[in-house]
Parts: structure tokens; sequence; C-alpha cells
């Protein structure tokens, strides 16, 4: 991995220190006993150092993707066992979501840090400190597409999701709702769901909620995370939409 500096460069002062700064450092120091190069070794004193303040309190891509790495691990390892097929899959679903290049410089880091002892608990904590709803609202939803990566996801994977999203503080309505987003299409009970309301609702609640939603998970509120990670919340966004219009046409809402 020559451009490991891609993932961890524009990482901010919190995520020096902590858990996840200790998994990282670890990452970073196994993968340089093996290769000294330049680019690892420029990329290791940039963590160190962080490129800048580390009174810079506000979250770069760089956070969320490496925070989304080591809360991945915690996913893939949630039956007890990690395999070269669970390892493949994630890799996929990586390439799905951030390209090929920046999906092999990541593998090389979760592969380091996957069967490390991760507690849930402090690292979601460090996250929920430092992250806004809406970028912890976006690490949900990739956890679930990571863990449906093989095209099921294993009750064991919904619970340590379910888990993780508790201890960022998402609400068992938001859990829920984005859950309901990776059913199979054209599921009403599933539409309902995603924008948190009865079957029974009426149309002013129909609407309302829509509203809400639509502003709760407006791609605009990622910006500062990058295109990557604003064109997955396009997509979530573009799920709210179908669960309204499936909805409405369920209804005969105009």
């Amino acid at each position: 991995m020559k451009k490991i500096w891609s993932v961890i460069g524009g990482v901010s002062g919190w995520l020096m220190g902590g858990p996840i700064g200790g998994l990282i450092g670890f990452a970073l120091a196994e993968l340089l006993t093996t290769d000294q190069s330049g680019p690892k070794r420029r990329a290791a004193d940039a963590f160190r150092t962080g490129g800048r303040s580390a009174k810079d309190q506000h979250v770069q891509p760089g956070d969320f993707h490496v925070s989304l790495l080591v809360l991945s691990a915690i996913v893939i390892k949630a039956d007890g066992v990690v395999d070269q097929r669970e390892l493949d899959y994630v890799r996929q679903r990586f390439v799905q979501m951030f390209g090929k290049q920046k999906a092999n410089e990541s593998f090389e880091i979760f592969k380091t840090i996957v069967n490390k002892d991760i507690k849930v608990t402090p690292i979601c904590e460090q996250i929920r400190r430092n992250m806004a709803h809406s970028s912890r609202l976006q690490l949900i939803y990739f956890l679930f597409g990571v863990a449906g990566a093989d095209g099921t996801t294993d009750f064991s994977e919904v619970d340590v999701i379910r888990r993780i999203a508790r201890n960022l503080y998402i609400s068992d309505a938001d859990f829920e709702s984005i859950k309901a987003i990776f059913q199979p299409a054209n599921n009403l009970a599933a539409a309902y769901v995603i924008l948190e309301i009865s079957e029974d609702a009426s149309e002013a609640e129909i609407k309302k909620a829509y509203r809400k939603m639509a502003v709760k998970y407006h791609p605009d509120k990622l910006q500062h995370l990058g295109e990557d990670v604003q064109k997955a919340a396009q997509e979530k966004f573009i799920k709210v939409q179908e669960a309204y219009d499936a909805i409405c046409k369920a209804k005969g809402i105009s």
C-alpha cells in the first residue's frame, strides 16, 4: 500500500488519542515493520502529529473513514469468526463505497486491526463526543452495507450494529429506519418504518414525517465529509423519497 496517507491523512486532533488512535497507531506500526518505504513513514508521522493542530476538533473525511474502518472490524467479528470470505465481503463493500484504490488502502489497515480486541463502548464514546448526529447516522447506514455485502445480514451483525447505534446515541426509531432501507424494494411495510410512522398515519402525519426525514438525511449535512460519503447520503435520501412515494401511492395521496 503506497498511499496509506490518503486514508488517514485528513484526520483531526480528536482522533489522535483515545482507543481509535491506539488501534490505528498499532496498525501503522505493524505496517512499518514490514515496509519502511517513504509513503508509509510519512503517513505514520502525519498520523502521530495529525497534520494539523490538535485544537482542530472539526470532523474531517479521514475521521469518518477511520471510524468506519474500526466499527466495520467490530461488525465483521460479530459471529465470532473472521475468515477470508468475510474479509473479501468487507473489501467488496469498501470498493463499492470508496472505489478500488481507496478500498485497497483501507483494507491494509482493516486487516491489521480486525483481530484486535476492540471494545465497543469506548470506541463509540470517542466518536459520539466528536461527531455530529447526521454523521453518526451515516456510519450506521454504512455498517448495514458492510454487513449485507454477502447478500445476507446475520442476526448477530444486526445485534452488534444495534449496540453500536445505542452507544452512538442513535434512537431505536432511527436505527430501525436505516435498517428498513436495506429491505427488498417495493416493501410497503418497510416504507412506513423508514419514515418512522405507523401504517394508519394520516395524510398530514405522512407529509410531516417525510419533511422531517428529508431534513434529517439531506446530503448537504455531510458535504464536509467528501464526495464518497455524500454520494452514499444521496442514496439514503433517495430511499426516503421512494418510501414516501410508495406510501402516497398506496393511500392515494397526491
